[in-house]
């Protein structure tokens, strides 16, 4: 397991400081937590954050607030640049102890921008934070889960599902390629996993539905590609999973 580092923000004259940071496609940031909270999003291309097992695809629509000292990794389904904002907790009227996604409507981008700017007066830098802060709402829809497993046998199911969501096999078939019954396979998926197989290969094809949706692939094309006949099928298990529809998730800043 890799440790997590902790990492310092510099000072800053209000509550806010901007940083940004270049990602390429599949480039991840190792696990890290901050002394600040941290407001993660991009301006363009798609980022994703995970906190152990719960994973957040963030469009230039939404962010997610992570409270200070919470481990996260962060990556790039499309070349991005992560713009962090760091807030200083003793000082921050938000207080949230929860990762929370966050919408990003044109001004709240607008001011973020603003903010990066390193010609601002202290004054003006001021009372734009404020304006950042009464800005800040959560969204209602719900982080993916993919818990990874443990168990040798169901860790090599999992990762012929992560390399191939649409992969068709059922849990009969995977579990004679791992040598296992089925009924082994579905009590080992439940221990390891706190899942169905099934649920679990829900949550896996919506993860990687999200990021090509955030590209802006046609529903058709993605539900296809992540393993579902119809798109009807696909929006209905998303909705189901997520508690929205993708194009509210991802435009609902």
């Amino acid at each position: 397991m890799i440790e997590a580092v902790e990492t310092a923000v510099p000072p800053g004259v209000g509550v806010i400081v901007v940083g940004h940071f270049p990602l390429a496609s599949g480039q991840w940031i190792s696990p890290h937590s901050h002394t600040h909270h941290q407001l993660a999003w991009t301006r363009r291309g798609v980022l994703s954050v995970a906190v152990a097992d719960t994973y957040w695809v963030l469009p230039p629509t939404r962010a997610l607030w992570l409270p200070a000292g919470v481990v996260h990794r962060t990556g790039a389904t499309r070349d991005a640049v992560l713009c962090s904002l760091y807030l200083k907790p003793e000082r921050c009227a938000v207080n949230w102890t929860e990762p929370t996604a966050v919408g990003v409507d044109g001004l709240l981008a607008h001011l973020i921008a603003y903010l990066a700017r390193e010609d601002l007066a202290d004054d003006a830098r001021l009372r734009a934070e404020a304006v950042v802060l009464d800005l800040l709402r959560p969204l209602p829809a719900m982080p993916i889960d993919v818990p990874d497993p443990v168990d040798e046998r169901v860790r090599a199911v999992a990762d012929a599902l992560l390399a191939d969501p649409a992969d068709p096999r059922s849990l009969e078939a995977h579990a004679r390629a791992v040598g296992v019954s089925r009924r082994t396979l579905t009590r080992l998926f439940a221990h390891d996993t706190g899942m169905s197989f099934d649920r679990w290969r829900t949550h896996v094809r919506l993860r990687a539905a999200l990021a090509l949706l955030a590209e802006g692939r046609p529903v058709s094309r993605v539900a296809h590609t992540v393993g579902y006949a119809t798109p009807s099928a696909f929006l209905a298990a998303f909705r189901r999973t997520v508690g929205t529809s993708p194009g509210r998730y991802l435009n609902s800043g």
